[in-house]
C-alpha cells in the first residue's frame, strides 16, 4: 500500500491553508498543521513531509510579508502554485440562529473582508488569532450568541452549523499559495505553460534594476510580477522577486537570466513550475 503524501501548512485544522492543501492535492493526503511558516518548511527540509503549502499573497490583503523574510534562507524549491478561493462562512453552535449571534470571532483580515455584511446583520466583530482557532473556540464555548467567521472545512471539523454562507463583501477574493519541495527539478512538458520565480539583489550602480530586467524585454520574456522586499534583520538590503513567463529550459529565459546576472550581486532561481489556470 502506497504511503499518503504528507503536506504541511501553517495553522490548525480547518484553516484556509488546510483547505488549500485539499484543493491542490485532493483529500487523500496527510495534512500537518504547524505553528509558523518556518516550521512548515523545516519539516519538508528534514524529510518529515513531502510538500509545504505557503500563502504568499491575497487579492484584498496584499502579499504575506512573513514568507518574504524567509526567502534568503530557504533551501526548498517552488514546484507549484495554487489559487484558493476564500469563502467565509458564519458558523454557530447547534441551536443558534443568525438572530441569536451578537459577536463574531475571527482573524482581523477575515473580519475586515466581511465588515459590511456583519454590520448589516448587527453582529459585532471580535478579533482573534486565526479563523480556524475561532471556530474551535466557539465550539468549546457553546454560546448561542457567539459565532465564528471561518471556512466550510472548519464547520465540519468543529461540529458547527452554517448560519450563512459566503458572507465576504467581495465575492471573488482568493489567496495565491506556492507549493514547496526538496525536489530540485520538474519534468517540463511542451504543451504546458510555466512560471519561473527569481530573487536577486542589484549592484550599487546607476540604473542597475533597469539594466538587470532589461534583458527580459530584449528577449521578449514577459515579467508577470516584480516586488521588492527586505530580508529579516537586514533593513538596508532591498532585494527583488520576479515571476516570469516560461521555464528555465527556454532559450529566451536562459538568455534573460544570463543578462540579469551582470547587474546583480546575489541571485537565486526559486523554481520553475506549471502556471495555475485559475486566473
Amino acid at each position: 500500500m502506497l504511503r499518503k503524501l504528507r503536506v504541511t501548512y501553517q495553522g490548525i485544522a480547518g484553516a484556509y491553508s488546510h483547505l488549500a492543501c485539499y484543493g491542490y492535492f485532493g483529500k487523500n493526503i496527510d495534512c500537518i498543521g504547524t505553528e509558523t511558516f518556518e516550521d512548515a518548511m523545516q519539516k519538508v527540509e528534514d524529510g518529515e513531509a513531502d510538500f509545504a503549502l505557503i500563502p504568499i499573497e491575497n487579492k484584498t490583503a496584499g502579499r504575506v510579508d512573513e514568507f518574504y523574510g524567509l526567502i534568503p534562507q530557504m533551501k526548498l524549491q517552488i514546484v507549484g502554485e495554487h489559487y484558493q478561493k476564500i469563502e467565509h462562512y458564519l458558523l454557530g453552535v447547534e441551536g443558534s440562529t443568525i438572530d441569536s449571534i451578537k459577536y463574531a470571532y475571527s482573524h482581523p483580515q477575515g473580519l475586515a473582508q466581511c465588515r459590511e455584511n456583519l454590520k448589516e446583520l448587527n453582529i459585532k466583530p471580535v478579533a482573534q488569532f486565526d479563523t480556524a482557532g475561532s471556530a474551535k473556540e466557539v465550539s468549546r464555548l457553546k454560546d448561542k450568541s457567539i459565532g465564528a467567521v471561518a471556512s466550510s472545512l472548519a464547520s465540519e471539523i468543529y461540529g458547527l452549523k452554517v448560519l450563512k454562507a459566503n458572507i465576504q463583501d467581495q465575492k471573488d477574493n482568493f489567496t495565491r499559495f506556492i507549493v514547496l519541495s526538496n525536489k530540485k527539478e520538474i519534468d517540463i512538458a511542451d504543451d504546458k505553460e510555466y512560471i519561473t520565480s527569481i530573487i536577486f539583489k542589484v549592484k550599487n550602480i546607476p540604473s542597475a534594476l533597469h539594466k538587470a530586467i532589461g534583458g527580459f524585454a530584449e528577449n521578449r520574456v514577459n515579467i508577470l510580477k516584480i516586488e521588492s522586499y527586505i530580508p529579516l534583520g537586514r533593513l538596508r538590503e532591498s532585494r527583488f522577486h520576479i515571476d516570469v513567463d516560461g521555464a528555465t529550459n527556454s532559450q529566451a529565459v536562459r538568455n534573460s537570466i544570463e543578462e540579469l546576472q551582470h547587474y546583480v550581486n546575489k541571485f537565486k532561481i526559486l523554481g520553475t513550475y506549471e502556471k495555475n489556470r485559475f486566473v
